[in-house]
């Protein structure tokens, strides 16, 4: 039999092309569609890039600066696009002659209420009303995030076909349309900034738990994600949500370096060591936090939710102001009481609990309501949780998701149904589509014999 070729190291060219692409194609895909305007013509244009970079890399040497040579590329197929269409003529004049001129010059905002970044131009753009909020989000996962159909479908809980065919009709909407590629002002932006809200709590959620792959994380999607998050919180100071999700952000990111174990495993939150928990981001959440409260608007007096949980006041309200709060404030007060906690013991769970019952009236959610069955088996027992989750049971959303019966296989654990808890984790493991929650999976089953 004729020896196969050895597959490229993977610090060789082609490992670094896949490595760089990964982590440029958004930044890449956005300066171009700043062009070009169409996304989908630009993430076509970013695959131009990418073919030129196999070609010529791996004879040539990898770059000095690989991010900016498919950049450069990439705008250069574009402009080569541009002159080929008589159309836009008047737009090469403006744009193309610039590009070639200083291919990485940045424009000055000419409106100081207006956001100088692509990545976010690309994000709004996607996020246009023409198109439906499942779109939007979809589509935006695929151009930001680099996410494929079956990691998007995966965190919508929907069939891969549906998620196809939602980016296809979304790019042809965008063009048929000519939607302007550019953040808008005012009513409109408001009127998109949920949207834009939940592609990047999307795309920091799978780079913090990743779909699929051998990898639990994918570092790179959280620090863009938070990024944006963090940008979005300076320009626009007056959007609690907006300060929510940076919290948010920032305190499930403070806990990255202790969530995997030596061995790239994922470390449960209960066994991780907190001595490695990032308290500078703790830091940053709680500043986020609290100045998601000042620009909260209140019916009546009440402590900010920042320093009641920091204090650890009483429970009225869940530390909460009057006037509850939106999903993503609801949601980094429930990851502070983590961050705050000490210890797993110390963690406040009755709270945690009261927390996740405002968040399923304010946002209704079958995932919420699985959560809130996890605070609940730590605050009460695992007895009444037990109850919630079957109840769950018949949610088609959760169907196949695999950490149903992952905290099922928990809960009968603890009330020493072992047999029925292995049957929950062997499920769940089949479910599983990362292959280190697999193997964590599998084991849990193991431990129940």
């Amino acid at each position: 039999m004729e020896q196969q070729p050895a597959a490229p190291a993977p610090d060789g060219p082609v490992g670094a092309i896949e490595t760089v692409f990964r982590m440029e194609s958004p930044r890449v895909i956005a300066g171009v569609a700043r062009i070009v305007r169409d996304v989908g013509i630009a993430e076509e244009l970013a695959q131009d890039a990418l073919v030129a970079a196999l070609e010529q890399w791996p004879r040539d040497g990898v770059p000095d600066n690989p991010g900016a040579w498919l950049m450069a590329a990439a705008k250069h197929r574009a402009i080569d696009l541009v002159r080929r269409r008589e159309r836009y003529t008047r737009k090469l004049e403006e744009v193309g002659r610039d590009l070639e001129a200083a291919p990485y010059h940045v424009d000055v905002p000419s409106d100081p209420d207006d956001i100088d970044d692509d990545l976010l131009r690309l994000v709004f753009t996607a996020c246009h009303p023409v198109l439906s909020a499942e779109s939007r989000i979809a589509l935006t996962l695929r151009l930001l995030g680099g996410l494929t159909t079956a990691e998007i479908a995966r965190a919508f809980l929907v069939p891969e076909a549906t998620v196809a065919q939602r980016i296809v009709r979304a790019k042809r909407t965008l063009a048929t349309k000519a939607v302007a590629f550019e953040v808008p002002y005012g009513p409109e932006r408001e009127a998109r900034l949920g949207s834009v809200l939940e592609v990047i709590y999307l795309v920091f959620n799978e780079g913090y738990a990743a779909t699929a792959g051998d990898d639990l994380l994918r570092p790179a999607l959280c620090e863009d994600a938070l990024r944006l998050a963090r940008v979005l919180a300076e320009l626009m100071p007056k959007e609690p949500e907006v300060h929510g999700l940076a919290a948010l952000l920032e305190f499930q990111a403070s806990r990255t370096a202790a969530r995997t174990g030596p061995d790239g495993g994922p470390v449960l939150l209960k066994d991780q060591n907190r001595a490695r928990w990032n308290r500078l981001l703790i830091a940053r959440g709680i500043a986020a936090l609290g100045r998601a409260d000042t620009v909260s608007p209140k019916l009546s007096a009440s402590p900010p939710l920042s320093t009641s949980l920091e204090r650890g006041d009483p429970h009225e309200q869940g530390g909460l102001p009057s006037r509850a709060p939106g999903p993503y404030v609801l949601q980094a007060a429930i990851a502070a009481c983590h961050a705050l906690a000490h210890t797993y013991e110390e963690t406040d769970w009755a709270r945690i609990a009261t927390l996740y019952g405002l968040l399923a009236a304010r946002s209704p959610s079958p995932v919420v309501e699985l959560n809130r069955a996890v605070a609940v088996s730590m605050a009460e027992g695992p007895g009444p949780a037990l109850e919630i989750v079957d109840r769950l049971a018949a949610e088609p959303a959760l169907g196949g998701y695999h950490l149903l019966p992952s905290v099922r296989g928990d809960l009968l654990a603890r009330l020493g149904r072992t047999a029925e808890a292995r049957a929950e984790f062997v499920r769940a493991a089949a479910l599983a589509r990362n292959e280190r929650e697999r193997e964590l999976l599998t084991a849990r089953a193991e431990d129940c014999r």
